[in-house]
């Protein structure tokens, strides 16, 4: 009967893994590569993403750097950089490129932080509809007499206990998002 929860289980899972993905690519005061992620370059005609042109480091905690594996690509880096929504110039010296990143002001922290609050409730949301799902899905078979009802309660109270470990999970990253963005 565990087969049963899994599906669902599996689904909480990815839940949680886009929430990882969408925090980060939010830039927290210091440097992260993530956020160059969803940045492409056009290698020979075709959109690459920046990491697979290049080598991308963080000598310091508020710069990245990025040397490409072939010079040609630097102006093509640069223009992309320039493109991004990421907010910062690229500055080129003809072997690599740098990104400084600036000190986030007070208040833009704050907004930082109510936008990772906003995405952390929409998972939670998701993790509840899946709840959501899965009861329904279990009424559904002990309707059709296909479990009794007494799994039913037992699948009820698996599902509940999965959700809220997944709820913990999301409240846990993010407060230690918060508190990444808001040190300074």
């Amino acid at each position: 009967m565990a087969n049963e929860t899994a599906i669902y289980e599996e689904k909480m899972t990815k839940t949680l893994a886009a929430l990882d993905a969408e925090f980060n690519t939010i830039r927290a005061g210091r440097a992260n590569p993530h956020v160059l992620d969803r940045i492409t370059v056009d290698y020979y005609g075709t959109p690459t993403p920046l990491n697979q042109v290049g080598n991308i480091t963080v000598p310091e905690a508020r710069l990245i750097q990025i040397q490409p594996w072939e010079t040609s690509l630097l102006k093509e880096i640069e223009k992309a950089i320039n493109m991004s929504d990421i907010g910062i110039n690229p500055s080129n010296d003809g072997k690599v490129i740098r990104l400084v990143f600036p000190e986030l002001t007070e208040e833009r922290r704050k907004e930082l932080t109510k936008d990772v609050k906003k995405k952390a409730e929409a998972s939670k949301v998701s993790i509840r509809n899946i709840r959501r799902d899965a009861i329904d899905a279990f009424k559904k078979m002990e309707k059709n007499k296909e479990i009794p009802e007494d799994q039913l309660k037992t699948l009820e109270d698996k599902i509940q206990k999965i959700t809220d470990k997944f709820v913990a999970e999301i409240d846990k990253k993010t407060e230690s998002k918060c508190k990444d963005i808001l040190s300074v």
